[in-house]
């Protein structure tokens, strides 16, 4: 949902002080984790991984705008620094998805519109932590970081897992909490073990009785003759020195950090959980490496560029969209590649200058129409000339 109405006579970026923060009602905390913030969720290294992963893509891959006779055009100015931050596209993608994975929501400040079309040509990007919604005279408005914007079509929202009858789509964090929240208490409570000392490194014991006072000069004496130097320690007497050894497995929770970490993946999508490694309780092989980017693309990817494609383009002219170049992704081997490219020069539905362009080569005059080779030759045909 947006709210495009208006006009900006000039590009401005909008700034805001950054207030104490708040607590946030989307927010939830589970073994003294605290997730009221979007950053904090991203002490989980699933968590961090599905979300930057993702951006990345985003951010890396090659876009095109093209019409409906897939006709492809450059990108305008104004597009190409959508922000007007002077960090372009790619910076403004990446933030988006983050807020997008995370919160399930991506508010913006729009200014500079385009009259004729009534869309905005410059969008800042606001932290999804210090936009809210909130009630005035009865109804209710938008708010950023504590401050009821004067003109409210200067919000831009865009928003994923809509529910019926909320202007909010759904935050992935806050939803799962619980398990999230589950795997940062025992990545916390495994290192406060060894930090803190959850148990004692050894028993130092004699038959004798000893007082208090008797008790703390051995251990400070045992100490002293041990600290620093690892050399043997001789006892008297009946004293006895044993080393208190624990599981490694128990004291790190090793299995509720691998059961949390494939959970926590499974939130933002099939097929993270197997591209990571994580241990899903089924088995998953790729034949090679380009299957294995297919799968990821296709599952888990795919979803996540097609809302940004969808956001991108709703600022476009209505005859235009925007598109990933989702071939960027998945490397082929060089024989695979080539044949590829043979196949699409010889059937005519590609020319010279797009598999150069693939290729980062620089195009050639020729390069523009497709290349006369009579009768089209069959895929199957190809190996065999």
């Amino acid at each position: 949902m947006s709210y495009l109405l208006g006009t900006s006579p000039e590009r401005r970026a909008f700034t805001f002080p950054n207030p104490p923060i708040p607590p946030n009602s989307e927010g939830s905390s589970y073994a003294r984790v605290n997730l009221s913030r979007t950053e904090a969720s991203l002490q989980k290294v699933a968590v961090w991984s599905c979300v930057t992963l993702t951006a990345t893509i985003a951010e890396c891959m090659p876009m095109d705008l093209i019409d409906n006779n897939g006709g492809k055009y450059p990108l305008p100015p104004w597009l190409a620094d959508i922000a007007g931050d002077g960090h372009g596209l790619p910076d403004w993608t990446y933030q988006y998805i983050y807020s997008a994975m995370l919160r399930g929501n991506t508010y913006g400040l729009a200014a500079d519109w385009d009259r004729a079309r009534g869309t905005p040509t410059q969008v800042v990007l606001q932290h999804p932590d210090e936009v809210r919604l909130v009630q005035v005279d009865g109804r209710e408005k938008w708010s950023v970081n504590g401050q009821t914007l004067t003109d409210q079509s200067q919000m831009w929202h865009r928003r994923v897992h809509p529910v019926p009858g909320r202007l909010l789509g759904m935050s992935p964090i806050a939803l799962h909490a619980l398990t999230i929240g589950t795997g940062i208490a025992a990545m916390q409570f495994g290192a406060q073990w060894f930090e803190e000392g959850a148990h004692p490194t050894g028993i130092l014991s004699t038959s004798k009785s000893l007082d208090q006072k008797q008790a703390n000069t051995a251990k400070q004496r045992f100490m002293a003759a041990i600290r620093g130097r690892r050399e043997p320690v001789v006892l008297g007497g009946d004293w006895k020195f044993a080393a208190v050894q624990v599981n490694a497995n128990e004291s790190q929770f090793l299995e509720t950090h691998g059961y949390t970490a494939a959970e926590c993946c499974r939130i933002f999508g099939p097929g993270y959980a197997e591209i990571f490694g994580y241990e899903t309780g089924g088995s998953l092989t790729y034949s090679n490496i380009e299957q294995r980017s297919l799968d990821f693309l296709t599952y888990a990817a795919d979803p996540w560029l097609v809302r940004l494609e969808r956001a991108i383009s709703s600022l476009l002219p209505p005859e235009r969209r925007a598109r990933f170049n989702r071939a960027a992704l998945v490397r082929t081997d060089l024989l695979t590649r080539y044949r590829a490219h043979a196949i699409a020069l010889r059937n005519q539905f590609r020319v010279i200058n797009e598999v150069r362009g693939d290729e980062d080569w620089q195009p050639v005059e020729w390069g523009d129409k497709p290349v006369d080779t009579g009768k089209p030759i069959p895929e199957e045909k190809v190996e065999d000339k």
